[in-house]
């Protein structure tokens, strides 16, 4: 593909912490990711290997020790926080392991969260609110507060408010964590739709699910902070939920950790 294709270029992340001993910690050592676009890249590996650094890298809710990352040839490595809240809030959509639902709203208004602070008139949002809630099979929670939920149901919320902007780039970390097999279903077909929908979109999604890993593109294996193997899926609708490909993930990640 062409570089007109690229919409995420990172290259060379490194991220590195001090912990209370004043010892550094490598989180990530040297990372190149390019994500093109209408590609979903599903990024794997054990606890601590790097995975939701790097994602909180590529979103701009952390920033490198060293490298750069270009967003449709936009350098945003160098953005000034300011700037990193405007880049956030107009072209990336997350969903977070931990929710982040605000309490005192309805689901149907954490769906539309950021048209509610945007002050945008109930009119213009409450219609693609509704019909993110009938895909992720909520329809009947829609005036509900997020306590009365169950943890797979408030994070098909998170999904759907993650969405309901049309971002540029969805990053999710572990969207099926906390979700039954017919709900992944959903979840992920709201992923890929979300991409597929026009053009110039892509999603980076962490994974400890083999199965969600089959969903992507594109299979990415760190260990230690640092790309161990790649694995591409030929196909991209053939298996869309094919449990062979998720365990071909499975023990090509066997091999790629040894």
């Amino acid at each position: 593909m062409s570089r007109s294709d690229q919409i995420i270029v990172a290259k060379g992340l490194t991220r590195t912490y001090s912990d209370s001993a004043g010892n550094e910690l490598h989180a990530l050592r040297g990372v190149d990711l390019t994500v093109r676009e209408g590609e979903l890249v599903a990024i794997v590996g054990p606890s601590g290997s790097g995975k939701s650094t790097l994602l909180q890298l590529i979103g701009g809710l952390d920033r490198a020790t060293t490298g750069t990352i270009s967003f449709a040839d936009r350098d945003v490595s160098t953005l000034t926080e300011k700037q990193r809240t405007d880049f956030r809030r107009d072209h990336i959509g997350f969903v977070f392991q931990s929710f982040h639902l605000v309490p005192t709203m309805s689901v149907i208004e954490n769906i539309a969260l950021t048209a509610i602070v945007a002050n945008k008139r109930r009119s213009d949002w409450h219609s693609h609110a509704l019909d993110i809630l009938v895909e992720l099979d909520l329809i009947d929670h829609a005036d509900r507060m997020p306590h009365l939920l169950s943890g797979g149901q408030r994070q098909r919320v998170a999904l759907g408010r993650a969405v309901f902007g049309r971002p540029d780039a969805l990053l999710a970390d572990e969207p099926t964590g906390n979700l039954d097999t017919k709900n992944s279903d959903i979840v992920l077909s709201l992923i890929r739709e979300g991409i597929d929908a026009s053009e110039g979109r892509c999603g980076v999604l962490v994974t400890h699910d083999f199965r969600a890993a089959g969903v992507a593109d594109r299979v990415i294996a760190l260990r230690d902070g640092v790309v161990v193997d790649e694995l591409r899926h030929e196909s991209r609708s053939a298996g869309r939920f094919d449990v062979e490909r998720g365990e071909h993930v499975r023990s090509w990640l066997a091999t790629a950790l040894r």
